[in-house]
């Protein structure tokens, strides 16, 4: 008899969500029986998407996943209260279809942020003694408190209280990086209960890339440094125009290229026109099916965070795109990231916000030799293939989901 996992998300498909339809389908061909059970789509506008009107419920089978959507507060402005209501409404809907409605499950997979979902899953395993693996993609109350989303002290304290509530009563927990680890360790989680499993990327759409590059994209003649995705406060990018500016005259034929959108983008361009900047281009967003032919095409990936303990801990999505699609990586992100791609040999390592040392990163990859960017390219490939990859990530899921539902069977 199949084992029975339930889902526990307040966003799935068609919701841009990270472990959704893709993750669930692999459970199923893993001999999985798997429930959904999420909210309906109306993230991130707060708008319900075409073809899905508010019910009391709404069930559809999807490549073999059963997805349960139950009624919530459709909000993702900048209210607070807006915001609260979305989490609430949604924790109370779900835990009550899934004491009362949804058929027993072997074990359940509750998926965090928001920390909502992790309250109602330990209501479950209290009230149906269900074991519970909560995946924890975001370390709150310190992302909270990091992107200032909040910034009341007592809030965040009351946060923390609830975050250790709910790690104490669920069974596994399930962690991104190294750090993310010890953190929870530091704060009094048993060193057992705790498991790291790398995120995946976007597989499906890196596989075969689509789209023709702009004609402002540099050619070959050019030695080129991408840097693919959301330009914000966090990525700090300043400091790479700061490298870019330093090697302007003394390389003329390494460009860096930042390929995406966000609130730093005007800011940035300003700042290169500013400099005088001849060596750094700036493209627009283009969807997710068409950005694996500019990783394709550039030289090398760049990706940058600023200095801050959080990210220190942390491993950008876009590192596990870059290594999948098998590319010389300039990581200039301090601790775990860093770690990654040392330990993977796939590219240089430069300080986080040190235009100096990303400079002379830079630099370095542009003078290693073809051979050498092959290697560093194979070691990224192979890397992400052997232990990131979305195969190896939902295997592991799913040894703990049979070692848990044989405990308490």
């Amino acid at each position: 008899m199949a084992t029975r996992v339930l889902i526990l998300t307040q966003w799935f498909d068609p919701e841009p969500t990270f472990k959704g339809l893709v993750f669930a389908r692999e459970l199923v061909k893993q001999g999985f029986d798997v429930e959904v059970v999420t909210g309906f789509p109306n993230y991130p506008g707060g708008k319900f998407y075409p073809g899905y009107k508010l019910k009391l419920v709404q069930r559809e089978q999807i490549d073999g996943v059963k997805v349960t959507r139950l009624p919530l507060y459709p909000s993702h402005d900048q209210s607070a209260i807006g915001r609260i209501l979305n989490y609430a409404s949604f924790a109370a809907t779900s835990l009550f279809y899934s004491l009362f409605g949804a058929r027993r499950p072997d074990v359940i997979y509750a998926y965090h942020p928001p920390l909502t979902v992790g309250v109602v899953a330990a209501l479950i395993r209290m009230f149906r003694r269900i074991p519970v693996v909560y995946d924890i993609q975001d370390m709150w109350p310190d992302t909270l408190r990091a992107t200032g989303m909040f910034s009341n002290e007592k809030a965040l304290k009351a946060v923390s209280w609830v975050c250790d509530w709910v790690y104490r009563r669920v069974d596994q927990l399930v962690v991104l990086s190294p750090g993310f680890k010890r953190l929870l360790i530091e704060r009094g989680v048993p060193e057992g209960k705790v498991e790291v499993i790398y995120n995946w990327c976007a597989e499906d759409t890196l596989a075969a890339p689509l789209g023709k590059l702009s004609d402002s994209f540099p050619d070959s003649r050019k030695f080129r440094i991408l840097f693919a995705g959301n330009m914000g406060k966090a990525q700090a990018l300043n400091a790479v125009l700061d490298a870019a500016e330093l090697l302007q005259e003394s390389s003329p034929d390494l460009a860096f290229v930042f390929l995406g959108g966000g609130i730093e983008v005007t800011q940035l361009q300003q700042a290169a026109l500013d400099k005088g900047l001849r060596n750094v281009v700036f493209l627009p967003p283009v969807p997710m099916a068409e950005v694996g032919s500019y990783l394709d095409a550039a030289d090398a990936l760049l990706v940058h965070l600023k200095k801050d303990p959080l990210f220190a801990i942390t491993i950008p999505s876009k590192a596990q795109a870059y290594m999948a699609v098998g590319k010389p990586i300039l990581m200039a992100v301090d601790g775990d990231a860093a770690d990654l791609i040392r330990e993977s040999r796939c590219g240089l390592v430069a300080d986080s916000e040190d235009p100096r040392a990303i400079a002379n990163a830079a630099l370095s990859l542009k003078l290693t030799s073809p051979e050498e960017r092959k290697a560093m390219a194979d070691n990224s490939r192979n890397f992400y293939r052997e232990k990131l990859s979305l195969s190896v990530g939902s295997q592991r899921f799913g040894v703990i989901f049979r070692r848990l539902a044989d405990v308490t069977a």
